[in-house]
């Protein structure tokens, strides 16, 4: 999804309000509802929102504006959708990652007995 508005680290719930063409106070309820969407707070409490997490409020907002979901079907929709996007890494890369550590600590096992003199058991 191309960003269409200015480049900035962050922005104030007025300026994503403008953005989004949503009243703050819908960008407020949605924060109540959605445990996921939660923007930073400034310094002066003051809601401050990334790229990314205007990219979620654009994505809530066409899901239940242009393609009729209910809060409750999105929020289950976010929590299944939650669930998919764990990172999956394939058992073998598992085992070879589990082996190579062995590997480094066996070195530095070694290592700190060389230095104490101590030796293997």
């Amino acid at each position: 999804m191309a960003s269409k508005f200015p480049d900035k680290a962050f922005y104030k719930i007025g300026e994503v309000s403008t953005i989004t063409k949503l009243p703050a106070s819908v960008l407020r309820f949605w924060e109540s509802e959605f445990s996921f969407l939660r923007p930073r707070k400034s310094q002066g409490r003051h809601r401050v929102y990334d790229k990314q997490t205007i990219e979620v409020v654009l994505e809530i907002k066409r899901m239940l504006y242009e393609e009729g979901y209910t809060i409750t079907g999105l929020k289950r929709y976010w929590r299944r959708r939650r669930g998919r996007e764990s990172p999956a890494v394939p058992g073998g890369q598992v085992q070879q990652i589990k082996a190579e550590l062995q590997d480094i600590l066996n070195i530095l096992n070694a290592s700190g007995r060389q230095k104490t003199g101590t030796s293997p058991q």
